[in-house]
């Protein structure tokens, strides 16, 4: 069993209030615009951002064998605008040097794409580069033809998470570091740049991957679009279970937290975003939310607009 970790927004809001985080422009058009990046960031956080966010996508085949999200696959079946994408542990490497405040997360990062100790080390950097401030959010993807580009079979994507969350514990945490697994080893080797803490939270819908929630899990991460109509089913209902099968596996209750990601759908605009969100607070118990602007934004100034209409909407 994973040692236990922290606590980090563990406990249901009360009252209503919501933090509230963004993507970084990443997909797409802003694509072309990464240069702003910084300016992005230190600009969500001086109007009030609580966290900023990055996605991991590599590449869009012309004929995808699967869609979007696992749906059918085919012409058109993923977004167009992940056919331009950033790394998104270098866009939060920028963001950590020129914020002092803001959360820094994935949702998510496709794990079993990396080799864990390299992961480990770029997690526990961004960790210290920003005092402390890394959420790391960890999924397995979707796309077979990423799993392709990267030499890993996507068949072992789970078995890789799983080892990904051991190494990381003993990388983080012991001295010597000593690993043994199916897809790396580790020698007794002294590994003393190690992070602050990292909380980690995981994506993923299958029982399997619920049940890892729940067993090793800081939190999931949830996704929901305007025609979701019943937030509290999506959301809550499915949090509290999460919370429920970690204390039935001896962990408390309030080990599991959430960060909500909103995903506008194309044509919606910032006011439609901002009233979801209000949907978010009134009717979930979920405290921290952040808003993906992929069809809010193409560049750096329209997605400091959406933030702030979004942040003095709500």
């Amino acid at each position: 069993m994973v040692r236990s970790r922290g606590t980090a927004s563990g406990v249901p809001a009360t009252g209503g209030q919501v933090r509230i985080g963004f993507g970084i422009p990443q997909f797409g058009a802003a694509a072309a615009h990464v240069d702003g990046t910084m300016r992005f960031a230190a600009g969500a956080e001086e109007r009030g951002a609580a966290s900023l966010w990055a996605g991991d996508r590599l590449l869009v085949a012309v004929d995808p064998t699967v869609g979007y999200g696992g749906g059918p696959g085919g012409p058109g079946s993923v977004p167009e605008q992940f056919t331009a994408a950033h790394d998104p542990l270098a866009l939060l490497t920028a963001a950590a040097a020129v914020t002092e405040r803001v959360q820094l997360g994935t949702s998510t990062l496709n794990a079993p794409w990396y080799p864990a100790a390299l992961l480990a080390r770029q997690a526990a950097t961004i960790d210290n580069l920003s005092g402390g401030r890394l959420l790391l959010g960890l999924g397995t993807g979707w796309s077979p033809e990423e799993y392709d580009a990267v030499g890993v079979p996507m068949r072992e994507r789970g078995a890789r998470l799983d080892e990904t969350l051991d190494l990381f514990d003993a990388w983080w945490h012991d001295d010597p570091v000593e690993f043994t697994g199916r897809f790396a080893s580790v020698a007794p080797s002294h590994v003393h740049a190690r992070p602050q803490h990292v909380p980690v939270y995981l994506a993923g819908f299958s029982p399997r991957a619920r049940r890892r929630i729940a067993e090793r899990a800081d939190g999931f991460l949830p996704v929901v679009t305007s025609d979701v109509t019943d937030l509290d089913a999506a959301v809550s209902a499915p949090w509290a279970d999460l919370r429920a099968a970690a204390a039935e596996a001896g962990r408390p209750a309030d080990a599991v937290g959430a960060v909500l990601r909103v995903n506008p759908k194309p044509g919606e605009t910032a006011a439609d975003a901002a009233a979801l969100v209000r949907r978010v607070g009134t009717d979930t118990d979920v405290d921290h939310a952040f808003v993906d602007l992929m069809y809010l934004a193409e560049d750096t100034d329209s997605a400091l607009a959406a933030v702030e209409e979004i942040l003095g909407a709500v």
